[in-house]
């Protein structure tokens, strides 16, 4: 019988991976534009943490912080910008690496020493980013391909922001919150270039309110169950199930490069991953 921290854990993975299809399919397919996309998704994921955290046996006000709300805004902002050239797949796995990459060097500038075989992994996984963006017929935009490692990386930032943080679904709640506001500014700003459509704004919410919203909660209620490796080895998953649904659900060509790239850099992360740090 599966448990239920694997079912939900797999329930959080393609949560994740709904996100980038969302997002895609919406910026190729609809005409909503990237900062109306990302302000829905952050209201539409605010209403619906703030409810789950209300709702609460023991209820706890919303946390986080504005820092962390910057960051998570960050990271929305430039993977809606980003979708608007890349592949769905292609976009998560630039997404994925990133995150993964930038928490591993935070680490290491605290003065974690790496082993040998995650110095490897290091090099392998940052020779698969490097693969997957030299120039070819089939090579993602750069300025879309560096949007999303800019999301990675804000995503990196909040992540660790919120490492050992007591309840993370109420601060999550909170960031999301707080970043509705910059949202509406950048929107604000852009006045002239928005626009929408119904069902565009339908795959923004959704995005917001299921793969982020609920995504998350299910995610927090799953990692009590699993070890940090395994935490953060389960979402090596998430690109290759994006790749997947974007090749059967949208259309998209899984390409040579691609599948070599990401061989390297969701291989070399695995590497760092499951490899004990020196003392």
């Amino acid at each position: 019988m599966i448990s239920k921290t694997y079912l939900l854990t797999a329930l959080a993975m393609l949560a994740f991976a709904g996100n980038s299809l969302l997002c895609r399919v919406a910026l190729r397919d609809t005409s909503i534009d990237p900062a109306t996309f990302t302000l829905l998704r952050l209201v539409a994921g605010a209403g619906v943490l703030w409810l789950m955290v209300r709702m609460r046996a023991k209820a706890d006000s919303c946390a986080g912080s504005w820092r962390g709300a910057l960051a998570l805004f960050a990271y929305a902002a430039a993977f809606s910008y980003a979708y608007v050239q890349l592949d769905a797949g292609a976009g998560a796995l630039l997404l994925f690496g990133a995150v993964q990459l930038s928490m591993i060097a935070w680490g290491m500038l605290k003065g974690e020493r790496l082993a040998p075989m995650q110095v490897a992994g290091m090099l392998l996984a940052t020779a698969g980013v490097a693969a997957l963006l030299l120039p070819g017929a089939r090579t993602p935009p750069m300025t879309a391909s560096v949007l999303m490692m800019v999301s990675g990386i804000a995503w990196g930032a909040y992540s660790l922001m919120g490492k050992g943080k007591p309840n993370p679904l109420a601060t999550t709640a909170g960031n999301f919150i707080r970043a509705t506001p910059i949202a509406t500014v950048m929107c604000l700003a852009g006045a002239a270039t928005l626009r929408w459509d119904a069902t565009g704004a339908l795959y923004a919410v959704a995005s917001g309110a299921l793969t982020s919203g609920i995504g998350y909660a299910i995610w927090y209620a799953a990692l009590p169950g699993l070890s940090a490796v395994q935490g953060a080895s389960v979402q090596l998953s998430v690109p290759l199930l994006t790749a997947l649904a974007g090749s059967l659900l949208l259309g998209e060509n899984l390409t040579g490069r691609t599948l070599v790239a990401g061989i390297a850099i969701l291989g070399g992360i695995a590497l760092v991953l499951s490899t004990r740090r020196q003392v």
